[in-house]
């Protein structure tokens, strides 16, 4: 097992990572603020759960082919910034729909869909591969057994801390959106916000490089 006091260092790294408002979080707040509480929870849900997926990749070795091969780094950036740039189109063109209320959002903002668009969010952001592959290796004990299942125990406390966070956030943004929601004309202008969000976060990922 993983010794107290390195756990205890690396609980306040990530901590400290995970705390600085990222893409992630303005991906949830936009979320939370355009659609309501549900959708931003069920969006960083999806997101986590694309993050394990990183994590599974991590563990098995994958992460540093992403490290090495630019080509490969370069597919997943521009599939996941081509993705979140038509996240930002749909809102942007359905931002007339949020000025009615939630009956006419339910479908823009069903769960399974929200956690689906999350979902792929989370698991085409090249970043978390390479944050989780240059971090999480550090923390690994080689006396205390498998590397693979400390990779996976620490990946896992970084996903469950990175929901508390995301979630937090979402909650709040949609506690912003019910005020919102007295005035339909704000809220389909933060309707398009939000798209606008989602588009510029998509060009920010499709020109980032790989620090």
């Amino acid at each position: 097992m993983i010794g107290l006091e390195r756990l205890t260092v690396f609980l306040t790294v990530v901590t400290v990572l995970i705390a600085v408002p990222g893409p992630s979080v303005l991906f949830v707040v936009s979320r939370g603020v355009a659609l309501g509480r549900r959708a931003a929870v069920s969006t960083a849900v999806g997101n986590e759960a694309g993050l394990l997926v990183q994590v599974a990749l991590v563990a098995f070795g994958l992460g540093e082919v992403l490290a090495r091969s630019f080509l490969v780094f370069s597919i997943l950036k521009f599939a996941g910034a081509l993705y979140l740039i038509c996240l930002g189109v749909q809102a942007w063109r359905h931002r007339k729909l949020l000025m009615v209320e939630e009956q006419a959002t339910s479908e823009v903002s069903r769960p399974g869909r929200v956690f689906r668009e999350g979902f792929i969010v989370g698991v085409s952001n090249p970043k978390g591969l390479l944050i989780f592959g240059a971090v999480l290796p550090q923390f690994v004990d080689p006396s205390a057994g498998s590397a693979q299942l400390q990779l996976l125990l620490l990946g896992m406390i970084c996903v469950l801390i990175a929901l508390v966070s995301d979630a937090t956030w979402g909650l709040l943004a949609g506690t912003a959106r019910s005020w919102l929601a007295r005035s339909p004309r704000r809220l389909s202008w933060i309707g398009g916000a939000s798209g606008v969000v989602m588009i510029g976060l998509g060009v920010r990922l499709a020109v980032s490089g790989r620090d």
